[in-house]
């Protein structure tokens, strides 16, 4: 498959989305807003995937291109490609499918665990209930129409959307290397202020043990949509 990917922020990356794609002998080409504003033709990729960043999805003002990216990922999901999103990337994928992005009530950082919501959906088996993974955001979405809420957590109800079988929201971090969270509590130490779900700096890296075990997830997740959108 041909995968195109659009990052926000140079400390957040594909992390082990990369090593998928490489066992997988994927193609893979990218948009780096922070470097260039291009996009591609719709025809020359088959797989969107929207990185996270610390920025909001309403900040047009200070990032110009945010305005072009929304009407690209929604052109793309009106082409039934593939759509995955990560934190940022969910929310933009809600608020084009018409989703309000809101404030959470905490904010959520480190290590928290996820509650299976819709025991129907397909992506059921592959995240299990009470799954500890990594969170950073401040912002929600609202669940899109026609949606699938999938997992939620208690600093946040909706961890989780698919819709349709083909574009997938998450609101946590499965992708994250040791170095990856590294970068960005180095980038986003100002984020992590005394809060309910929110970790020390100590607890967020000392609990890399996790790591491998949300990649394994991670892969699962991203056989799940390329076998079910061939």
């Amino acid at each position: 498959m041909r995968i195109h990917y659009l990052q926000h922020v140079p400390f957040e990356d594909l992390g082990f989305i990369e090593n998928w794609i490489l066992e997988n002998n994927h193609t893979v080409t990218h948009t780096k807003f922070f470097e260039s504003q291009f996009l591609p033709n719709q025809e020359s990729f088959d797989w969107l995937i929207i990185l996270g960043g610390s920025m909001n999805i309403y900040d047009e003002y200070k990032f110009n291109w945010l305005e072009n990216e929304k009407k690209f990922i929604k052109k793309t999901i009106q082409n039934s490609k593939i759509v995955l999103g990560i934190c940022l990337g969910a929310q933009l994928i809600a608020n084009c499918l018409g989703a309000k992005i809101i404030p959470n009530k905490e904010k959520e950082i480190g290590w928290f665990s996820i509650k299976q919501i819709n025991n129907q959906s397909p992506v059921f088996n592959l995240i299990p209930n009470n799954h500890i993974t990594f969170h950073w955001h401040g912002d929600t979405f609202d669940l899109p129409n026609e949606s699938i809420h999938l997992l939620s957590s208690d600093g946040c109800r909706n961890q989780a959307f698919l819709h349709n079988t083909n574009v997938l929201g998450l609101q946590f971090h499965l992708e994250v290397s040791k170095k990856s969270i590294t970068s960005m509590v180095e980038n986003c130490r100002r984020d992590i202020t005394t809060g309910k779900y929110v970790q020390s700096i100590n607890d967020i890296l000392a609990n890399d043990n996790l790591i491998e075990n949300n990649k394994n997830i991670l892969f699962k997740v991203l056989d799940f949509l390329e076998n079910t959108n061939k």
